[in-house]
């Protein structure tokens, strides 16, 4: 058993423990033992009347191992949820126990491999060094050739038509007629309206 009896002086190393008895072998308060009886289902004391809580020995192991696995071992309660899942309630009562060493993450390791190159295996012939009697193209821009140069622009000059002296002399004429006869036109249509207008006179006096 994981209890010895001088922890216990009134009691066997098989009798059942009160809640307060737990709590002070665990070093943990009595409300702790209480949450952790609601998160982790394997914890299963034994009530009485009133509620009173007693546990068992097997119980107490599992307690100092999920102990273990939060205080010690940093594990989160779904860590230890997740421990309890997947090896079982006995393995962490053996941790309790100090019988199981949970075992550490794997770790990464980076190596370095170096090859080593076969006798036999070509090697890259080494640079020609450049001849002496060459020299370095300076950097060229492109376009090689040069640059248009900018045209101005061409200014179009008015065309300026000669017309002779006869044509005008004649066009003038001609817009000269053609205001006169325009003149007698308008001097005829207003002789016209006269005569509608007296032509309308009489006959309004004749009905």
């Amino acid at each position: 058993m994981s209890v010895p009896a001088f922890a216990y002086p009134a009691k066997s190393a098989g009798a059942f423990r009160t809640i307060s008895e737990v709590a002070t072998e665990l070093n943990v308060p009595q409300h702790v033992l209480r949450f952790w009886e609601s998160r982790f289902i394997q914890i299963k004391p034994v009530k009485r009347a009133g509620g009173r809580r007693y546990y068992r020995p097997e119980d107490i192991d599992l307690l100092k191992g999920i102990r273990a696995l939060l205080y010690s071992d940093g594990f989160t309660i779904k860590g230890v949820q997740k421990v309890l899942k997947e090896r079982g309630l006995r393995h962490v009562a053996d941790v309790g126990r100090g019988d199981t060493l949970l075992a550490p993450a794997p770790q990464v390791i980076e190596k370095i491999v170096y090859v080593e190159r076969s006798a036999h295996a070509p090697v890259a012939p080494a640079r020609k060094p450049r001849p002496t009697h060459l020299r370095a193209v300076p950097a060229m821009s492109l376009p090689f050739f040069d640059a248009p140069q900018p045209v101005a622009p061409v200014v179009e000059e008015p065309v300026v038509t000669f017309v002779p002296e006869p044509v005008l002399e004649a066009v003038e004429i001609a817009a000269h007629d053609s205001f006169a006869e325009r003149e007698r036109l308008e001097e005829l249509l207003d002789e016209l309206t006269g005569l509608k207008d007296r032509l309308q006179a009489a006959r309004e006096r004749l009905s």
